[in-house]
């Protein structure tokens, strides 16, 4: 009974559209930073390193390189303040937390490109046709 309520009322602040994106995904997060009285909105690109938690508690990590210094950011996924999440490109894994990026610098922090099922819409994976009889 309990449970069923904190559902019910954390649905109301559940983000309605969420983009598909992993871990190892480049993305740019969109957020609003309250400076005095105005808002403005500021991009954070960088490699998801990790997602955790479930429901309106999950939490994504960003990570990027600045002036040879790493930057890690650690966003929620259904605040308010964060005002949209774009995936850039998707990198292909093998784990589910990246943390051994951090040890690493110049291109060895770049992922390898996965290819998606699809290469656009309605268009098939490969790009073989078929041979004329």
């Amino acid at each position: 009974m309990k449970q069923e309520l904190i559902e019910a009322v954390e649905k109301k602040s559940l983000r309605k559209s969420i983009p598909h994106f992993e871990v190892g995904d480049l993305v740019d997060v969109y957020y609003a930073i309250k400076e005095g009285d105005k808002v403005r909105t500021q991009v954070f690109s960088g490699t998801v390193i990790a997602r955790k938690g479930r429901g309106l508690n999950e939490m994504f990590t960003v990570r990027r390189i600045i002036n040879d210094e790493g930057v890690e950011r650690i966003f929620p996924l259904h605040s308010p303040t964060v005002v949209d999440i774009k995936p850039v490109r998707s990198g292909k894994t093998r784990r589910a937390k990246l943390y051994y990026l951090r040890k690493r610098t110049g291109k060895a922090t770049k992922l390898t490109h996965r290819l998606s099922e699809h290469t656009g819409p309605g268009e098939p994976a490969s790009n073989k046709q078929a041979a004329p009889k």
